[in-house]
């Protein structure tokens, strides 16, 4: 049974891509389906509850929270697909000169990764975006610059142990040079662990910058995104629920999709972690 066929049987994972792919689609759809203009004021609509005209209801500026949560769905997963980018290429590339090379190098990038990982990545990101401007290209640098440790960790595991197969002393035998076994050869066979951890590390990407947002320091207004709808909505939690609650489930099952996708992804990739 090959890779999708086991993916797909998984109807956890099934209901993640499911959810994944309708986030997407909405986020890239969402200048053509939005029914309001996002930052469309209007003073007679002020707080409006939700209703036939406005799916979510309104903001305390009378502009259409249905239409600012598909645009900050871009946002949000843009942020996301970004960071977790930049993680995975330097994760990959440290990873793989650490487990191929090993000796000096390996000891230094590793004893790297370990000072990395001494500092708590929330409180990293947020030392370093207090010495930066607030915004949506500095958030996604941030992120990705600072959650690489651990595929750093997974790829040289993998070249570890695949650069003693057999396929490599082969190739080695040929004469063939250190750049082409590493890219060419070991590479592709380990980025499977890989593939999970960007998915679950995309999740995290999203909750991270929902967090940033919320507390102020994120994507900043009047750009719309899930976390700083959140913080707008807490001034009027108690008149105006439906502020809090529509971004604060978007987050929820966006998070939710991916993490049940990682996992299927995982189990796809080795059935004999079922067991």
């Amino acid at each position: 049974m090959g890779f999708f066929s086991r993916l797909f049987r998984d109807k956890l994972a099934l209901t993640g891509l499911l959810i994944v792919l309708g986030f997407f689609v909405l986020s890239v759809t969402s200048q053509y389906i939005a029914p309001y203009d996002p930052s469309m004021i209007d003073v007679n609509k002020i707080l409006s509850p939700p209703s036939k005209a406005h799916l979510f209801g309104t903001d305390e500026l009378g502009r259409d929270v249905f239409t600012r949560m598909l645009y900050g769905a871009g946002i949000s997963l843009k942020v996301g697909f970004v960071a977790v980018g930049i993680a995975v290429i330097i994760g990959t590339v440290l990873g793989a000169l650490s487990g191929y090379y090993g000796g000096l190098m390996d000891i230094i990038i590793m004893r790297f990764v370990d000072i990395m990982l001494c500092f708590p990545s929330f409180f990293l990101i947020l030392a370093v975006i207090a010495f930066m401007e607030p915004s949506i290209f500095n958030i996604m640098a941030v992120i990705g610059f600072t959650s690489w440790m651990g595929i750093t960790r997974l790829v040289r595991a993998e070249f570890l142990s695949l650069k003693e197969r057999d396929f490599v002393l082969a190739v080695k035998a040929m004469g063939a040079s250190n750049a082409r076994i590493i890219f060419l050869h070991i590479l592709p066979n380990a980025m499977a662990p890989v593939l999970v951890s960007a998915t679950l590390g995309i999740a995290a990407a999203v909750l991270t910058e929902s967090a940033l947002s919320f507390l102020g320091i994120g994507v900043q207004p009047p750009t719309p995104s899930w976390g700083n709808m959140l913080t707008q909505g807490q001034n009027v939690l108690g008149i105006a629920w439906w502020l809090s609650f529509f971004p604060g489930m978007a987050i929820l099952v966006t998070v939710l999709g991916y993490n049940l996708l990682g996992e299927g992804i995982r189990d796809a990739i080795d059935p004999r972690l079922r067991q």
